[in-house]
């Protein structure tokens, strides 16, 4: 059997260039595609799929949010009965009764309403945190391209501006909502039980207010979109200017930049200010339905005490009731304002949570524990690489019908000037990015086709160091890791005597704001984890140009320990370890132009032959070694 994953043909394109070349920084953004934002209806079925499992949870919330509001109906009636005990002269001992029935009704409704609205918020908050977790697990997981083509100001907005406007509406707007709803529900009945004339006589607001939600619908749905899309290109922007700031003044785009900010800053400023504008119209109506509706009530019941079919406490608390009214269907209407803007915010996290995992991450990423026989076994994966083309922008190609095959258990050493797009395939063997035609197979061996995580791990120059203990960050590769485990992958790296060493060895936090470590440590961490991990195949990208002259053969040494018994892909930063590699490759303009081993490459006098003479500060001979080079203080990107 085998375990394999392929990339696909077709891709995205429009990431930025990892070999060399840049993107201009005086022109306009072009084929910005933003991250995709669901459909009503999706977001909907999302929502109901994330409170499907706490169903529970929410019929005993809205079930005391039900009884607080109809035991908080009893009040006007209570009150009706005391204006009908004073209209008719009556003792006052007739009002201790309802007085006392006041405080009752008070307490219980305090404490159903307590009740209610605790479990209501422990729905949303728990909804809201499974959503972040699934819209953290996918935004990890995007295709590289695709968030670079999005630009990171739109996948920003959604991490925190969307995140933030969500949180609001489900720890206030979405407890009130319902407490609204429900109260609008009851009353209506109660008045209805009182006299059914006045039901009819306060369903005269409703026509205004019905109108008046359609209108602000129809009319805050488009705009509140359009106003995330804008805040989210405000953000690139600003994002772009302050991270190429050393590129904006050296060309004296100052002035260009400025007037991108400010051009994208008013027209998020401008949306913002049609919103307001929007509420106070929709408040505005509101009130016009207020008015309406409460003198509907009161006529109808002057109409009905001096007809004698109701008494006047009758009347009172019918019009108690439609007063009370005011509260609920302003509070249910206006947080359509709060409403709309979550809906808005909520499509667009849901657009990403719901994204495909590219197929090397459909594998379970929990390992299990291995067995002994699988912790021996050390044959790595084949990777087949089969007609490579690689552009991230249209018309400018990266590579050019690149053929590879590495075997299982092979070190391939991959060289070759600056800009010859080692990286770039490096990045589509690991799976970073897609390529634009031809494809890239992974086939792992029976002896690791368990499914313990993703076949190849890629490790590059660029390693970050998560806040915490430095065993939490190793665990990141391997969570059911013992220490033990930990220790044998530090010594396998030449890690384990400096960690020891620390203040508190495993447990000393690290990352921000904790204990620093050098470049090399780091380095050798990211190594560790490629141990824990226990990949079949591994991709090296230059993963020790961290270090200097003293640390490099440290390095170099830990790097092969840590690839050993895998199929390795190796970026090679000096050629000491291109040299002793099984295979070199090198590449040129995008494509392959030389492969063999280290003497076979020296003696064709081509390419490589003049990388290592520049190396090795030499002319080298057809016979010379590898132990014949100067100490490792060049390294190859300086020539």
């Amino acid at each position: 059997m085998s375990d394999s994953h392929d990339t696909p043909a077709t891709g995205p394109a429009g990431a930025a260039p990892d070999d060399g070349s840049a993107r201009g920084f005086g022109s306009e953004p072009a084929g910005r595609e933003l991250l995709p934002t669901a459909t009503p209806a999706r977001t909907r079925a999302a929502v109901r799929e994330l409170v499907r499992p706490r169903r529970g949870l929410a019929v005993a919330g809205f079930a005391a949010i039900t009884v607080a509001t109809g035991v908080g109906l009893l009040v006007q009636p209570l009150l009706g009965r005391i204006v009908d005990i004073v209209a008719d002269h009556r003792p006052p001992g007739d009002i201790t009764l309802p007085v006392v029935l006041l405080v009752l009704v008070a307490l219980a409704q305090g404490a159903t309403t307590a009740l209610g609205l605790s479990l209501v918020s422990r729905l949303g908050e728990t909804v809201l945190a499974r959503l972040r977790e699934r819209f953290v697990e996918k935004a990890l997981r995007l295709p590289l391209e695709q968030v670079e083509k999005a630009g990171a100001g739109d996948l920003t907005a959604r991490v925190t501006r969307d995140v933030s406007v969500v949180g609001e509406a489900v720890r206030d707007a979405l407890p009130e909502l319902a407490r609204s709803l429900l109260a609008i529900a009851l009353t209506l009945a109660a008045m209805a039980a009182l006299d059914w004339r006045f039901f009819l006589a306060a369903l005269i607001a409703v026509p205004v207010q019905a109108s008046t939600a359609r209108w602000y619908v129809r009319n805050a749905v488009p705009l509140y979109a359009r106003q995330r899309i804008a805040t989210g290109s405000q953000q690139q922007q600003l994002l772009d200017t302050i991270a190429g700031a050393g590129t904006v003044r050296a060309f004296r785009l100052e002035e260009e930049h400025t007037e991108r900010v400010t051009r994208r800053s008013s027209a998020a400023v401008e949306l913002t200010l049609r919103g307001v504008r929007l509420v106070l119209d929709f408040y505005n109506r509101l009130h016009i339905a207020e008015y309406a509706g409460l003198a509907a009530v009161l006529v109808t019941g002057f109409l009905l005490v001096r007809g004698g079919s109701v008494s006047i406490g009758t009347a009172t608390a019918a019009a108690l009731y439609f007063h009370s009214l005011f509260t609920p269907v302003n509070a249910a209407l206006v947080l359509l304002d709060d409403a709309q803007s979550a809906t808005a915010a909520l499509a667009r996290l849901v657009g990403v949570a719901d994204q495909p995992s590219p197929e090397a991450e459909k594998r379970a990423h929990a390992p299990r524990p291995r067995t002994a026989a699988e912790a021996e076994a050390k044959a790595g994966g084949t990777v087949t690489v089969t007609g490579i083309h690689h552009a991230y922008e249209p018309g400018r190609p990266v590579l050019h019908d690149v053929d590879l095959t590495l075997r299982a258990g092979e070190r391939v050493a991959l060289v070759g000037p600056s800009g010859a797009g080692k990286t770039t395939l490096a990045k589509l063997i690991a799976g970073v990015h897609r390529p634009t035609a031809g494809s890239v197979r992974v086939t792992t061996n029976g002896a690791r086709e368990s499914g313990d995580g993703v076949p190849v791990a890629l490790v590059t120059q660029e390693t970050h160091v998560f806040a915490g203990p430095l065993a939490d960050d190793l665990r990141l590769a391997r969570a059911d890791a013992t220490d033990a485990e930990l220790r044998t992958a530090l010594t396998a790296v030449s890690a384990l005597d400096w960690v020891v060493a620390l203040p508190e060895g495993l447990d000393t936090v690290v990352g921000e704001g904790g204990h620093r470590l050098t470049s090399a440590q780091v380095q050798q961490l990211a190594l560790a984890r490629l141990v824990l991990a226990d990949p079949p195949v591994a991709v090296l990208d230059e993963a020790t140009a961290e270090a200097g002259s003293t640390g490099a053969r440290l390095l170099e040494q830990a790097a092969d320990r840590a690839v050993d018994g895998r199929t390795a892909l190796v970026v090679a930063h000096r050629l000491t370890q291109a040299a002793t590699a099984d295979r070199i490759v090198v590449m040129d303009g995008g494509r392959i132009v030389e492969s063999g081993t280290h003497d076979e490459l020296c003696a064709a006098a081509g390419v490589y032959a003049s990388l290592w003479e520049a190396w090795s500060g030499t002319r080298a001979t057809a016979d010379e070694t590898p132990t014949h080079h100067r100490p490792d203080t060049t390294t190859l990107k300086d020539h």
